[in-house]
């Protein structure tokens, strides 16, 4: 399997897992992490997603020159052949979590986009090479780097092709934290389990207001915020988180 889907619990990790080619994204790679995206954005289940590289030198290199960059030429003009993932359009609200193991190249980065908070191993980088073969980003970052850090540090990533290390990530807001490679995936999962004792038709409408309103003026952006909170309260959540509140227990949130 080039992507390995696991479910404990609430939690879904998701695994890149090619560590032979630095977890490079071939075409059957990227069909299993649609699959695994749909698995995981179905399951009700499943409240929160952990998004990992297998070994330790790579989270993902990017798109596998070789075959990818031929198979996305072949179909730039069908482009309803190439699978649909959180890398395009895909609606996904639950939250993700990246565990950055390694490198997070080209396309390695804009998966890393894809997810919510970002976890660093300390020898992480990150970086945009694209330009180097001729050609831009084309799986998000000119859209989703923009929107994280900013500008100009976009621009810079982008346009040089340079990568980053960890700490200046940090520094710039692309990850929530730098942590040591034997932490980083028991970082991921408290994360994770911290996630799940919230209300997770909470979480996932937030983030939903939070990514559909990155395209609307700021008026329209406010009244689909309104619609999603009006939405909340007339769930059985709502009414638990609320009971819970007024007797001070912890609440049992069931996603309904």
């Amino acid at each position: 399997m080039a992507v390995d889907y696991k479910v404990d619990g609430r939690i879904a990790t998701i695994t890149l897992n090619r560590p032979e080619a630095y977890n490079s994204v071939d075409i059957k790679t990227l069909k299993e992490l649609r699959d695994a995206m749909v698995a995981f954005r179905d399951n009700n289940d499943v409240w929160v997603g952990i998004l990992t590289g297998a070994g330790e030198k790579a989270f993902c290199s990017g798109a596998d020159i070789a075959e990818m960059l031929p198979f996305l030429k072949d179909n730039a003009h069908t482009p309803w052949e190439i699978p649909e993932t959180p890398l395009r359009a895909m609606e996904l609200y639950k939250p993700i979590i990246g565990a950055i193991n390694g490198v997070a190249l080209g396309g390695g980065l804009e998966i890393a986009l894809i997810c919510d908070i970002r976890i660093a191993a300390e020898h992480a980088r990150f970086g945009c090479p694209e330009v180097n073969l001729g050609i831009m980003p084309g799986w998000g970052a000119t859209q989703r780097l923009t929107r994280i850090i900013p500008r100009a540090k976009a621009a810079e990533l982008i346009f040089t092709g340079k990568p980053i290390n960890a700490q200046e990530a940090y520094r710039i807001g692309l990850v929530n934290e730098v942590v040591p490679k034997t932490e980083l995936m028991a970082r991921a999962q408290k994360w994770a389990e911290d996630l799940t004792q919230v209300s997770p038709l909470a979480l996932r409408a937030a983030k939903e207001a939070m990514i559909r309103g990155y395209s609307m003026p700021l008026d329209e952006g406010i009244k689909l915020e309104s619609a999603l909170f009006s939405y909340l309260l007339g769930t059985e959540d709502f009414i638990e988180g609320r009971d819970a509140f007024l007797n001070k227990r912890k609440p049992q949130f069931k996603a309904k």
